[in-house]
């Protein structure tokens, strides 16, 4: 055993020597690293020179050559985007560009640059004026379309260039009578489409401005809309419609559960059976021809949550005939796409946990998230229905039972 130890410990020592000398080598590469503002001279570096301007949407990138120097840091941009704010953007010695961005419009803006020595002395400005192109958050401004919703208000715009902007919704406060910032809605996809929700079915001025994340602000477009009237349908009126092609119940979930109210995820809720592989479906009777606004769905909530039988894609199909005729239903279809006496309302996926965490790994916040429900929309362009079908394409636990804890249902009855 002291023999072990002794080669232990002069292994041990070996190592020690090796991690001091590379720690001892990096120290030494560090000194001489040209980013680090340790010169004494204090002599005022020159300035660039060729300087070359390429503008783009908000911006433009400045090339350049810089003095023969040493003790050059960086190039330092200074310049106004708007009336209001103040920007500098730094490039570092090894590259010859600089890019200056987030102006306010499409007009010359002057921009200064420095060349920085290490011991943090600036030249002499050197003047420069860039012309930017149109800016991404105006190039979107004229594609926003504002209409009027269930409960509130749909906006449309393209943004094809997929930066990332922000839709402000600013509605009338009959508080203050004033318009006020209702909501905020910040994306990058190309083709925006959502809605806003919580307003009573009558006129009110709306307006729509865009905004970039350097503060920039559009122009409003206001209008005067009525919301189309929303209310929560009566559950007491639900009732099972069964069908051939509907899934077997299993562990003794049946479908009233489906609305009875109880999401703590201890009580019953629809459940299929596992082995019967799909379609994954159920199929009831709202009891009242309706214009469907959004369908509101609670999955299986705690260690449930995003993974098991809870639905990951989905879609929701609906008939106002008296009574249809059951079909098979295609599992991928076009929305509007009707079959037999059935329409597609709308194809779905449930959103991915919040916290970003893996499926099946998630966090109490996800679990939150999941007991409070989330809304699915229905174009306001679908036709009245009077049963509704529930076809679940695939789970976050990719098996072949499916589970649902509440199902809540808003429109405007017939």
């Amino acid at each position: 055993m002291k023999k072990i130890n002794k080669y232990f410990a002069k292994a041990l020592f070996s190592l020690q020597i090796l991690v001091f000398v590379c720690l001892l080598s990096a120290c030494k590469k560090n000194d001489g690293y040209n980013t680090e503002p340790i010169s004494t001279d204090k002599t005022k570096p020159g300035v660039v020179t060729n300087i070359k301007v390429d503008n783009y949407h908000g911006g433009a990138y400045i090339t350049y050559s810089l003095p023969n120097s040493d003790n050059i840091l960086y190039v330092l941009a200074q310049y106004k985007i708007n009336d209001k704010t103040s920007r500098e953007t730094k490039s570092s010695y090894y590259t010859d560009t600089v890019n200056v961005e987030g102006f306010a419009t499409n007009k010359p803006y002057d921009v200064t640059l420095y060349t920085v020595s290490r011991a943090n002395v600036k030249s002499d400005p050197v003047k420069v004026v860039v012309n930017p192109d149109v800016p991404y958050y105006k190039l979107v401004k004229p594609t926003v379309v504002i209409t009027k919703d269930f409960g509130g208000v749909n906006i449309q715009a393209l943004n094809p260039f997929k930066k990332a902007i922000g839709m402000i919704l600013i509605a009338m406060d009959n508080s203050t009578q004033r318009l006020e910032v209702s909501d905020q809605h910040y994306t990058n996809v190309d083709s925006i489409n959502y809605s806003v929700r919580g307003f009573p079915s009558v006129e009110r001025k709306f307006g729509v401005y865009v905004t970039d994340k350097f503060g920039n602000i559009s122009d409003t477009t206001i209008l005067d809309l009525t919301p189309l009237f929303e209310t929560q349908l009566d559950k007491t009126k639900f009732s099972v419609y069964k069908q051939p092609s509907d899934s077997e119940i299993g562990y003794g979930w049946d479908l009233p559960y489906l609305w009875d109210g109880k999401v703590d995820g201890y009580s019953n809720g629809w459940h299929t059976n596992p082995g019967t592989g799909k379609p994954m479906q159920c199929t009831f009777n709202l009891g009242i021809s309706a214009q469907l606004s959004r369908v509101k769905i609670y999955e299986r909530p705690l260690e449930y949550a995003f993974f098991h039988g809870n639905p990951k894609s989905f879609s929701w199909w609906g008939s106002n005939a008296a009574s249809p005729v059951d079909v098979v239903l295609p599992q991928s279809a076009p929305v509007g796409t009707v079959v037999g006496d059935w329409i597609n309302l709308g194809n779905y996926r449930y959103p991915n946990p919040p916290s970003g965490l893996t499926p099946g790994f998630t966090n109490a916040a996800d679990e939150a998230f999941v007991k409070e429900g989330v809304d699915f929309l229905v174009s306001a362009s679908a036709p009245p229905v009077h049963y509704l079908r529930l076809l679940v394409h695939d789970t976050w636990g990719k098996g072949d039972a499916a589970h649902l804890m509440e199902v809540t249902v808003f429109g405007k009855p017939q």
